[in-house]
C-alpha cells in the first residue's frame, strides 16, 4: 500500500505519517492511533461566562457612542480585566456567538522600523486631545514622550490646557530623571515652532519661519538638545502608535470606573503606562520596552547625558522657565501686563525675566542682566496674566 494512500485515509501529512511510523517501530505491541483524552474537559464557570458577556456588552455601548474615540472591540483588554482567567480565543468565540464581533478593517503593514542605534538618540514628544472619560465634563490633553530606540514611554501626563509651560514642565521632569537626550522630535505646533505664513497683497511679513525661538525651544537651546520637526502626521507614526495603545485602554478603564476627575484618570494612566513599559511586548522590536532600555544602558548604547546646571545659571529654575525681555526705566522699574516690579538693578539696563511657576497660584520671577542674577521676587499668576504661556 502506498504511503500517500494511507495519508489520505488518515487525513494526515507526511511529517505526521513518519512520526507514527517511528512510534510504531519503538513499541509495536502498544501502538495505537486512537487519541485518549486524560481528565475531564475544562469548562469555564457560569460566573466567568456571565462576566465575559457583561464586559462585551459594555464594550458595545462604548463603541456605539460617537463621543468616545473607540471603534473596535479589544478582547485582550477584556482578558486583562478578567485577570487572564480565560483564554483570548474563548473570549473571541463568545463575542462571535453573541454578536459582539466586528471585522477589523484592512490596515497597512506596520513598517515603522527603529532607525536609531542608541537610547536617548531621539525622543518623540507630542500631545493628544480626547474625551478620555465619557463621564468627565471636558476633554483633556495627554502629553507624552517616547524613546525611539526602546519604545519606552518616559513621560505621560494629562493636563486640562496645552500651554508652553505644560511642555516645559514635562521636559524638566524628564531631564532631571533620565538626563539630557541628543535630540527631540516634534511636530510644527505653535508651542514648538514659530511658523510664519506667506506674504500677501495686504501684508508683508518681516519675520520668517524659525526666525524666533518659542519659549519651549529656548529651554532646549539652554540644555544643548537638538530639535527636529516632523512635516506630516504620518512622520510621527511611532508615538501615534503608543497613543493609540494608551487611548484604547485608558478610555475603556475610565468608562468602567466612572471617572470624572483628571487626577483619577492620571492614576489609571500611570497603571497603563507601567503595563506598556514593563509587560507589553512591542510589535516592532519584539521586546519589552523596559528590558530593551535597560539593556541599552548596560551595554553603553545610550546618548543620555547627565543634567548639569552650567554657569552662569545657579538653579534649574533659570533653565526650565518662561522668559520675557524688558528694559528698566529711570526708576528701575519694569512692568508685565501692568503689574510693576521694582528691580535691584541699574536704570535703563536690559533685563530678562525668567518666570518659574511654583504652584497653581504663585510664581518666582528671577531677573537677569548681563549674565548675572540681580533680583528674585514672587508674583501671582493672576497679576502677571501669563495665560497664553
Amino acid at each position: 500500500m502506498e504511503r500517500k494512500y494511507i495519508q489520505n485515509i488518515l487525513g494526515i501529512g507526511k511529517a505526521r505519517f513518519f512520526a507514527l511510523v517511528a512510534k510504531y517501530q519503538d513499541n509495536p505491541d502498544t501502538f495505537s492511533i486512537q487519541y485518549r483524552r486524560t481528565g475531564t474537559p475544562r469548562r469555564i464557570s457560569p460566573e466567568l461566562e456571565k462576566n465575559i458577556i457583561q464586559e462585551l456588552a459594555f464594550e458595545k455601548t462604548l463603541i456605539q457612542d460617537p463621543a468616545i474615540p473607540l471603534r473596535s472591540y479589544n478582547y485582550s483588554y477584556i482578558r486583562d480585566r478578567l485577570q487572564k482567567k480565560v483564554s483570548l480565543p474563548t473570549i473571541i468565540h463568545r463575542a462571535k456567538q453573541h454578536g459582539f464581533y466586528l471585522k477589523h478593517p484592512k490596515r497597512k503593514v506596520h513598517d515603522r522600523e527603529v532607525l536609531t542605534n542608541y537610547a536617548g538618540e531621539l525622543l518623540q514628544h507630542d500631545a493628544s486631545y480626547h474625551q478620555w472619560s465619557p463621564y468627565a465634563p471636558e476633554k483633556w490633553y495627554l502629553i507624552s514622550t517616547l524613546d525611539d530606540f526602546s519604545r519606552f514611554i518616559l513621560y505621560a501626563r494629562l493636563v486640562q490646557k496645552e500651554t508652553s509651560w505644560a511642555h516645559i514642565s514635562a521636559m524638566e521632569t524628564l531631564f532631571l530623571k533620565y538626563g539630557l537626550p541628543y535630540s527631540f522630535y516634534v511636530d510644527s505646533h505653535s508651542v514648538f515652532r514659530f511658523v510664519q505664513g506667506r506674504d500677501s497683497v495686504w501684508r508683508k511679513h518681516v519675520l520668517h519661519t524659525d526666525d524666533t525661538d518659542t519659549q519651549w525651544k529656548q529651554v532646549l537651546t539652554d540644555c544643548g538638545v537638538k530639535v527636529l520637526y516632523a512635516l506630516s502626521p504620518q512622520a510621527k507614526g511611532k508615538i501615534e502608535r503608543s497613543y493609540g495603545w494608551l487611548q484604547d485602554r485608558l478610555v475603556r478603564t475610565c468608562a468602567r470606573e466612572h471617572v470624572t476627575h483628571i487626577h483619577h484618570a492620571q492614576r489609571l494612566l500611570n497603571t497603563e503606562v507601567h503595563r506598556y513599559n514593563y509587560q507589553h511586548i512591542h510589535s516592532m522590536t519584539q521586546e519589552v520596552p523596559s528590558v530593551r532600555l535597560q539593556q541599552a544602558l548596560k551595554d553603553n548604547k545610550s546618548l543620555f547625558r547627565p543634567f548639569v546646571i552650567k554657569p552662569p545659571f545657579v538653579s534649574s529654575k533659570d533653565i526650565f522657565c518662561l522668559r520675557l525681555q524688558r528694559t528698566l526705566d529711570g526708576y528701575r522699574k519694569v512692568s508685565v501686563n501692568n503689574f510693576v516690579f521694582k528691580v535691584n538693578g541699574h536704570p535703563y539696563d536690559e533685563v530678562e525675566l525668567r518666570i518659574y511657576p511654583l504652584n497653581a497660584t504663585l510664581c518666582e520671577v528671577r531677573f537677569w542682566s548681563e549674565g548675572k542674577l540681580i533680583d528674585v521676587q514672587k508674583a501671582k499668576h493672576t497679576d502677571l496674566k501669563l495665560v497664553h504661556f
